[in-house]
């Protein structure tokens, strides 16, 4: 049986973004319906697993123990809606250090890949922005375009990979991934 993955951008996706970065727990609100999103992949046997840019590290506007605050706050929420997230990746550099995990690279991906032993080829990954996409479409993973966070503007900018399939929300995103496929 071929294992259910999808991968999930946070910020924008999961969460309200902020062009200051999200920067404490306090800050970080998950988006309407994305935890009950989450529970539904989840509890229709999705192993999910989150590859996020996170350059406010790098940046210095927050440490390692706030990030995994936040972080604990959105899993606590999941799994009190009956879901989990199996896996987080993040990048903690900036762009200026032009290193292999940041998005739109794909560092985080294949680390994912390996990770849950399994190609990446069609595995749903969901995102707002362009460098989401990207990173998707560089290792045949399906890209997902929600028109949450800079979702609407990526989309208007025109640039989506060719195969990009965009939905309003996360929720309608799930909808369509666990919606019986004849």
């Amino acid at each position: 049986m071929i294992m259910k993955l999808v991968i999930l951008d946070r910020d924008g996706v999961i969460n309200y973004d902020s062009p200051q970065y999200i920067k404490s727990p306090a800050e970080w609100r998950p988006l309407p319906g994305s935890i009950e999103a989450i529970a539904r992949l989840s509890q229709d046997g999705f192993r999910i697993a989150v590859a996020t840019n996170q350059s406010g590290i790098g940046r210095g506007l927050f440490d390692m123990a706030t990030l995994n605050a936040m972080n604990d706050k959105m899993m606590e929420m999941v799994f009190r809606q009956g879901g989990r997230i199996d896996a987080l990746f993040f990048c903690p550099h900036t762009a200026e250090e032009n290193c292999n995990c940041r998005k739109p690279k794909t560092g985080m991906y294949e680390e994912i890949a390996s990770r849950f032993h399994t190609e990446l080829k069609g595995v749903p990954c969901i995102g707002d922005g362009l460098r989401d996409l990207e990173a998707a479409d560089a290792v045949g993973a399906q890209p997902i375009l929600v028109l949450t966070g800079k979702g609407k503007k990526t989309q208007s900018d025109g640039k989506l990979p060719r195969k990009t399939l965009v939905f309003d929300d996360l929720a309608d995103a799930v909808k369509h991934l666990t919606a019986p496929h004849s």
